[in-house]
């Protein structure tokens, strides 16, 4: 059976085609810069990569070319070989605990929920509407970002302001990358053969947040109504003072979108040094720029104070901290600096093993503290994809 992943955002469409049960990835692309003059897409097919570009105004343009893509490699001889279609959404809200065929239904609750995800929603929905489109007679799934999470308590989900708030508005932590913490999740659960896990999953980006995963679900995580809060990121603040917003918008003439938008786009490693790639950021650390050792040591203070928190909330009793997504499976200098300041709940970093692993180095995954260490602590490479698609066939088979 042949499913498709869609992972569309505002100016983006990332597809796989994959073979079930077998999991064998067909073909995979990413469609760039949808709306500019600049367009461009990358297609990797057994093993060769492929490059084209011309300009395609939006998302229904870039649904076609996928299509044309299929066909033109001969992925599929007719678009009926397509038995489903996964898409990733954003947000859930509380209604969705699992992934769901799509139905009006489910269209509607997307569109309500676009006011708690007004970046990334208007880009799924598109890709929902040209792939429905294209391949009307396909049944189409949707794989919230946000289901995972469901699963915390109360007490960690709910914000300390008037209640009614919730009640009226919706306004409690919801958390985000559901599907890497989901694979990461299961990964462990066959690999240490138990399903009442307890692990701290550090997915770690340019978007980065934490779970806090006890007996086997999720029980508190570091992104809250939105994925701003938490962690220092890539161009996100993380959890700030509340007050700054209104503060600077005097200070500076500002409307409270304006703040907020800097918050989103130019603030976390861009706003303190000017680079938002972490690779950049290392490059300039190690030429001693003051701002990039500041912005660096920012960031890895507070994933090690996260690790530390959720360390307590499991009452120590942590079956493994893992490491993953793209500063998490390719970062040694930055595992090595969040390991130093776990030493004093007895982690140790092996230097050895951890300056090994990376997507450009010899190994791909492995553990990185020592056998001395009170946890192990795990590289593991996430793959929301596969994620993705797996539940997108266990609900249209």
């Amino acid at each position: 059976m042949k499913i498709l992943c869609v992972n569309a955002g505002s100016s983006s469409l990332k597809f796989q085609v994959y073979e079930m049960p077998e999991k064998k990835v067909l073909i995979n692309g990413y469609i760039e810069k949808i709306g500019e003059e600049d367009c461009f897409w990358t297609i990797k097919i057994n093993g060769e990569k492929i490059e084209s570009k011309r300009f395609l105004k939006d998302h229904k343009e870039a649904a076609e070319v996928l299509i044309e893509e299929l066909l033109k490699h001969k992925v599929v001889e007719s678009l009926d070989e397509i038995k489903g279609v996964g898409h990733r959404v954003l947000h859930g809200g509380e209604k969705y605990a699992n992934s769901v065929i799509i139905t009006d239904q489910v269209i509607k609750d997307i569109v309500d929920n676009t006011k708690l995800g007004p970046l990334h929603h208007p880009g799924n929905l598109a890709g929902i509407k040209a792939m429905a489109k294209e391949l009307p007679n396909t049944p189409m799934v949707a794989v919230f970002d946000t289901a995972f999470h469901q699963t915390m308590p109360k007490e960690n989900f709910i914000y300390p302001v008037p209640y009614e708030w919730y009640k009226n508005y919706g306004v409690r932590k919801y958390g985000f990358h559901g599907t890497s913490h989901k694979y990461i999740t299961t990964e462990m659960k066959k690999r240490l053969n138990k399903d009442d896990v307890n692990l701290i999953i550090c997915h770690i980006g340019s978007g980065s947040s934490i779970a806090c995963v006890k007996n086997g679900a999720c029980y508190d995580t570091t992104m809250g109504l939105t994925p701003l809060d938490g962690l220092m990121m890539g161009t996100r603040s993380g959890s700030i003072d509340p007050s700054i917003i209104e503060y600077v918008c005097k200070e500076a003439n500002m409307s409270v979108s304006e703040v907020t938008n800097i918050l989103n786009k130019k603030s976390g490693f861009l706003g303190v040094c000017g680079k938002a790639d972490c690779r950049d950021v290392e490059e300039l650390y190690e030429k001693g720029d003051e701002q990039a050792i500041l912005a660096y040591q920012m960031y890895t203070n507070r994933v090690a104070k996260y690790i530390a928190e959720y360390y307590l909330e499991l009452d120590g009793k942590v079956d493994a901290i893992v490491f993953t997504a793209g500063v998490g499976e390719n970062g040694p200098m930055f595992r090595s600096k969040v390991l130093r300041r776990l030493n004093a709940i007895g982690i140790y970093e092996d230097t050895t093993s951890n300056n090994k692993i990376a997507r450009f180095l010899t190994e791909r995954e492995g553990k990185i503290s020592t056998d001395e260490s009170s946890v192990d602590v795990i590289v593991l490479p996430t793959d929301e994809e596969a994620m993705i698609v797996e539940d997108t066939y266990e609900l249209v088979k």
